[in-house]
């Protein structure tokens, strides 16, 4: 066989060679890639081991109960809403001592906190003394008084025949609720209250529930 013949019947087994290795499924170059290199997901890469899909998550919050709000504490009592009094004189050691009551008149609770404003006046409604003072052994506390329910201020001071001082007897008292700026009027019953700020000044309590009797 010449040269001439044996060229091109070497080229012919070249290329059936070539054609069987690209074909080939041993992972060698030129082999067909994996279906997962081509883009369409396998079987079991979508969840766990078995197939199954994972089950979805439950709403955030699911069977959690929720508290129901605290009920608003009641409204401030205004000025109109009260009516004021003021209790007997239950003396002792030398001491005046008077119930100033504030009493619910409104049809709805309401609540005092703190101190009442009180100021003794002549018939023209001008003071005739100096305010009175504020105790400091009790601290105020929050009273809620229903329709009708009555909260107390203890006034009370030694008595002025004790200590010598001038007095002036009032002819009313001006009784203020706590965070309020109109007083409500009540008649003074309870005579000659020093005037000087120097002895015998009376002093106002806390509110608190009740009537002081």
């Amino acid at each position: 066989m010449t040269y001439r013949h044996i060229l091109p019947a070497a080229l012919a087994c070249c290329a059936v060679l070539t054609a069987c290795t690209s074909h080939g499924a041993d992972g060698t170059p030129g082999s067909t890639p994996p279906a997962s290199a081509t883009g369409t997901p396998s079987a079991t890469a979508s969840g766990p081991a078995g197939g199954d899909a994972p089950s979805p998550a439950e709403p955030a919050g699911t069977g959690t109960a929720v508290a129901s709000p605290a009920a608003p504490a009641p409204k401030r009592c205004r000025t109109s809403d009260l009516k004021a009094s003021l209790g007997p004189d239950h003396p002792g050691a030398g001491q005046r001592d008077f119930a100033l009551v504030l009493t619910n008149r409104s049809p709805r609770a309401c609540s005092l906190y703190g101190f009442p404003g009180v100021a003794f006046v002549d018939a023209a409604g001008d003071a005739v003394t100096p305010d009175p003072e504020r105790t400091t052994d009790q601290p105020p506390q929050r009273v809620t008084l229903a329709p009708g329910a009555d909260a107390w201020s203890a006034l009370s001071y030694t008595d002025p025949a004790i200590t010598g001082v001038t007095t002036v007897t009032p002819r009313a008292l001006l009784v203020t609720p706590p965070d309020e700026t109109a007083p409500l009027s009540v008649r003074w019953t309870g005579g000659q209250v020093s005037n000087t700020g120097k002895a015998s000044v009376p002093r106002v309590s806390p509110l608190r529930a009740g009537s002081g009797a």
